[in-house]
């Protein structure tokens, strides 16, 4: 993988601003597509649709009783971190039955974000099994919602069983400079995950 540009906040060498793919991954009602809304540069391409009593029978919204529409296919943002890197955002839909689709939107991805909502921890599984599965780099935003519970990361990474390695930081996906760190705290992971694979045996 070409890392020119990451190892340094200054422009590449050649002058050349960097795009890469980013993931914003997470279960049913994490906050996907609030996170992807408040961080995005331009106004978020989203494929939200009105939840309804035909989906009663698959969606699950133990939870999240009070969420209206839902994400059938993805949600688009782009976001410049310095001079030399852009980040376009890919969203996935959260439900099961539109896990199909994660597939080709994982395709040429650089990392990902798998948000969590610590009240519903079960909803993550799926997600963190799916980059570990793939072998993409990802860091875990625990969203905190208004009537979430205070957990000591330590517990989260053992509930989740999240790698060491791993980087689990706390976000509020509603605000752009909280949802930014966590991009900045993924491509920091990635770039020392690349720097150990490439140092000499």
């Amino acid at each position: 993988m070409d890392l020119n540009g990451f190892d340094r906040l200054g422009r590449p060498d050649d002058g050349e601003t960097r795009s890469v793919k980013v993931m914003i991954a997470g279960g049913f009602g994490t906050g996907k597509t609030t996170l992807v809304g408040s961080v995005s540069d331009i106004r978020p391409l989203t494929t939200e649709e009105t939840l309804t009593e035909a989906s009663a029978g698959d969606d699950r919204l133990i939870g999240v009783a009070d969420k209206t529409e839902t994400t059938v296919s993805l949600d688009f943002g782009k976001i410049r971190l310095n001079d030399s890197l852009m980040l376009y955002l890919f969203g996935t839909p959260g439900q099961e039955r539109f896990w199909f689709l994660w597939n080709g939107l994982f395709k040429g991805a650089l990392g990902a974000v798998v948000l969590v909502d610590t009240r519903r921890l079960a909803s993550s599984f799926r997600a963190i099994e799916e980059m570990e599965r793939q072998n993409v780099p990802f860091v875990v935003a625990l969203n905190i919602f208004p009537d979430s519970r205070h957990y000591p990361v330590e517990e989260i990474r053992d509930a989740l069983d999240i790698p060491p390695h791993v980087p689990v930081v706390a976000c509020d996906a509603r605000d752009r400079d909280s949802s930014r760190d966590v991009l900045v705290a993924l491509i920091r992971h990635v770039k020392d995950r690349f720097a150990v694979a490439l140092e000499p045996r």
